[in-house]
């Protein structure tokens, strides 16, 4: 029954997301709106992930020499080069991993 309603939950949270999506037309939106809304994932991104690899469980912020600090350092060196974004999420885990299990 719980994943029932997990799934059906799911499904209204997609489906009302998605028509407020699909009920905009492309002629609704100025030029500008379009620009400033072409910025809105690369503001939330490192919100979402600076967190994440900065800050330790009790909130405070981790050590330089911190597995997540230096695997961070390396995804950003290759993105930097590669400006790819799959390359830079693998050799983030990649060298995450590496780092953590060996």
């Amino acid at each position: 029954m719980n994943w029932i309603l997990v799934f059906l939950s799911g499904l209204i949270t997609y489906f009302l997301r998605y028509s407020m999506i699909s009920l905009i037309k492309k002629d609704m939106l100025s030029e500008k709106t379009k620009t400033l809304l072409s910025y809105v994932p690369s503001a939330v991104f490192p919100a979402l992930i600076f967190p994440a690899v900065f800050l330790n469980n009790a909130g405070s912020i981790v050590d330089y020499n911190e597995p997540k600090i230096i695997a961070f350092l390396i995804a950003i060196l290759i993105g930097y080069v590669s400006k790819n974004i799959l390359a830079t999420i693998l050799a983030g885990l990649v060298s995450y991993w590496i780092i953590i299990f060996f």
